[in-house]
């Protein structure tokens, strides 16, 4: 089951300035909340040792993907007068670029006899080479095989060995205090993997989840109370104006989530059960959903979008068809990932039967996740008639002829789309329908071992 995942708080919520000016903080601590869309809010308390007065504060292991304009830095009796993102980086070229019209000193030692002689240079220029000014002279510093290095009296202010967020600041007192750092940064990432077993006797899955962590930005997180925000988040930008579709649900949650917290705002956020380290470069797993016993059973499914024929038959979809729920063992919302489904052989080994992708499923959702198609399960629609009733509305009657060339029964869940307009309804049918949204009627049609079922319907559809 879950291991104590947390159900939190709004987008709104968690945004760096918003939380940052409406509290002080409270204990040193590292806190990463990584979001969907290459982004992370960084909340960084640490006990700093503040002088009285205008001071800089330095802070040299934040991320360097930082988006500046979302800093936010919070302490008792302190005042932010400017702050600014060093993140041109210390190296040898930086240094002879930065070293233009200035003095150097060049130090060349002679390969045979091992003697150093050193000169006096000014730097003229950097760019695709070095060229250099030494006494009455021009040259070009280069790679001869002659032993050449360059002193420098000091490493300019604007270099640095990492990158580094400088904030001066106007305390009112000295002493010790607890600040918060807060930053948005992109270059970490998350997503959520699943791998289910399927006993189909049994009609039982059993579901392991795993969130894979990447870190690309720069920075490492150490010891961090890391938590993951399931659900999208506008930024500038972004086109919010198409709706989500969920993807293999077939139906939407309409359970209340039975997370350890309560639910504010309209995103998941789960923590993880222990801090972690997410070092610079790197993939780190971590386990966060192991629930057995869950009630699962396989089904055929065939979709159809609209009222049409086909020329030759087609196969049925396998589909493993399950609720999330606290009923048939679950019991919380499921973050967006893939689902890697595998069945045992006769010897018990898992063997692998396929995979396929779900949004984010609040609790009480059905889900069908498709695993393959049945080559020995098929399906041919036939439009037998297209009636206009009225300018505006038409009734069409479609026959399906159902073939099942496996020696075991089964039932393929047949999913008609193509409804439209107003008070769609079946005038005939030889099945029970159900209507499965506003655009889709669905039947259970049962089928004999190596036998053949036909379903016909006459629907009506339009304004």
């Amino acid at each position: 089951m879950w291991r104590k995942w947390l159900l939190a708080a709004s987008v709104l919520a968690l945004s760096g300035a918003a939380r940052a000016q409406t509290a002080q903080p409270a204990a040193a601590g590292l806190d990463v909340t990584i979001y969907n869309a290459n982004l992370a809010l960084v909340d960084d308390t640490r006990q700093l040792d503040i002088a009285k007065g205008r001071q800089r504060l330095e802070f040299k292991d934040v991320s360097s993907a930082i988006r500046p304009e979302t800093v936010s830095l919070v302490a008792d009796g302190l005042t932010i007068v400017e702050q600014n993102f060093d993140y041109d980086l210390l190296t040898p070229d930086k240094m002879m670029e930065k070293a233009v019209g200035h003095d150097v000193k060049i130090v060349r030692t002679n390969p045979g006899t091992g003697q150093e002689t050193t000169e006096v240079a000014t730097v003229l220029a950097a760019n695709q080479g070095v060229v250099l000014k030494i006494g009455d002279h021009v040259e070009v510093l280069r790679d001869d095989g002659v032993p050449t290095r360059v002193i420098f009296d000091k490493v300019p202010d604007n270099l640095r060995a990492q990158p580094t967020l400088s904030v001066t600041v106007d305390a009112d007192s000295a002493g010790p205090r607890l600040a918060r750092l807060s930053y948005l940064t992109t270059g970490l990432a998350w997503r959520a993997d699943y791998v289910a077993i399927f006993d189909e006797k049994a009609a039982k899955l059993d579901l392991q989840g795993w969130i894979t962590l990447t870190n690309q930005s720069g920075a490492s997180f150490t010891d961090a109370r890391t938590q993951l925000v399931a659900g999208n988040v506008n930024q500038d930008g972004d086109d919010d104006s198409e709706p989500n579709q969920l993807t293999n649900v077939r139906q939407a949650g309409s359970e209340a989530d039975t997370g350890t917290s309560e639910a504010v705002g309209d995103v998941h956020i789960y923590t993880l059960p222990e801090r972690t380290t997410i070092a610079q470069n790197q993939t780190k797993q971590v386990s966060f959903l192991d629930a057995a016993g869950v009630t699962a059973h396989k089904v055929y499914q065939f979709n159809l979008g609209g009222f049409a024929s086909a020329e030759q038959p087609a196969n049925a979809a396998v589909v493993v068809d399950f609720t999330n729920s606290t009923a048939s063992g679950l019991g919380a919302g499921l973050p967006a990932g893939a689902i890697r489904v595998y069945e045992r052989d006769l010897a018990g080994d898992p063997k692998f039967v396929g995979e396929n992708q779900i949004d984010h499923t609040p609790q009480g959702s059905e889900l069908a996740v498709k695993i393959g198609d049945a080559f020995d399960v098929t399906v041919q629609p036939t439009l037998v008639s297209d009636q206009k009733v009225t300018k505006t509305r038409s009734r069409y009657a479609m026959s399906y002829l159902i073939r099942n060339a496996r020696p075991q029964p089964v039932t393929v869940e047949l999913r008609q789309g193509g409804l439209w307009g107003r008070d769609p309804k079946v005038v005939a049918e030889s099945l029970p329908s159900r209507r499965i949204d506003a655009y889709t009627l669905g039947w259970s049609v049962p089928v004999a071992a190596n036998g053949q079922t036909t379903l016909t319907a006459q629907v009506e559809t339009g304004w």
